[in-house]
């Protein structure tokens, strides 16, 4: 995303938390923008980004206060949204999201009891977050953690219609009113939402499939608000050279087709930190034995 009226980015600090010693590595980077670009702003307060997907943000006066409720996206927002969906995610037919759509909400039983330490221990630091934005809501399997936050919305984002019922189960199941949950049928990639709208933005499980890590992560850093957090439980690469990796490596090809795009040899640990949060980010490592391929995985906090 580029955004004009910009300033030198903050430094950059990324802990690693994946061994007793705590790393610590700042990046520092700055952005210049040509004069005859910034003259072509408004001269007033206004500023406005665009994004890959098309749309024009208006961001406003920084010191203006923004609404609890985000501005609905515009007709052409809610557009270019679609069309990206369609473009990243061709329509497929029913009974393929009715199969994954069952399995996500009855296949993972045993991998969700494994993790629900590590997601436990990562949803306390949600802070005190009103409006949640989950990309790949799925069948909900998170919306239980939620339910200790007074005040909580939650918006739930997925490219497959059929999961807002399972969802929408999972949130009633979890004492969320109907109102405080909204399903949006989108992709990460183009998320039809006002910048700086949400508090929390939470991924499990779904940068394995975006079809672009880097813009899925550019939209996160759009939609959150300053001092927001994105809070994520992610499958990633073993290591190079490891047997568990020459595995991956052979299962991948069948593992995408089979599990609706799902890649078994993402370096997502590395894309999240150079995505450059300006608040840093914490990542842990863990080893699962749900299944075996999927076995190394990282959790955190990246901080806006």
């Amino acid at each position: 995303m580029t955004i004009l009226h910009c300033t030198p980015s903050s430094p950059i600090s990324v802990n690693i938390l994946d061994s007793p010693q705590r790393r610590r590595t700042t990046i520092r980077c700055s952005i210049k923008i040509p004069k005859n670009i910034l003259n072509a702003t408004d001269s007033g307060s206004s500023k406005f980004s665009l994004c890959p997907c098309g749309r024009r943000h208006f961001l406003g006066d920084a010191t203006t206060t923004t609404p609890f409720l985000p501005i609905p996206p515009s007709h052409a927002a809610q557009t270019n949204s679609s069309e990206v969906l369609n473009k990243l995610r061709p329509p497929k037919p029913d009974w393929y999201f009715e199969l994954y759509g069952w399995f996500r909400s009855s296949g993972m039983e045993r991998y969700e009891k494994e993790i629900a330490g590590y997601k436990k221990k990562l949803f306390n630091q949600v802070g005190n977050a009103e409006k949640v934005l989950e990309i790949g809501i799925g069948a909900g399997p998170n919306i239980k953690y939620y339910n200790t936050l007074p005040n909580v919305s939650i918006l739930g984002v997925d490219p497959n219609p059929k999961m807002e019922s399972y969802a929408r189960k999972s949130a009633i199941q979890a004492g969320l009113k109907s109102e405080d949950f909204k399903f949006i049928h989108a992709v990460a990639e183009c998320i039809p939402l006002e910048d700086a709208s949400v508090d929390a933005v939470v991924t499990s499980l779904v940068m394995c499939s975006v079809t672009d890590v880097t813009q899925t992560l550019n939209e996160i850093k759009r939609i959150l608000k300053p001092g927001g957090r994105y809070l994520f439980v992610e499958h990633v690469a073993a290591e190079d050279g490891s047997f568990l990796r020459m595995v991956q490596n052979v299962l991948d090809p069948v593992q995408q087709v089979v599990a609706d795009g799902c890649h078994l040899t993402r370096p997502t640990g590395e894309s999240i930190i150079k995505a450059g949060f300006n608040g840093g980010v914490d990542i842990n490592k863990a080893s699962l034995t749900s299944f075996y391929h999927l076995s190394p995985h990282i959790y955190g906090v990246a901080y806006n």
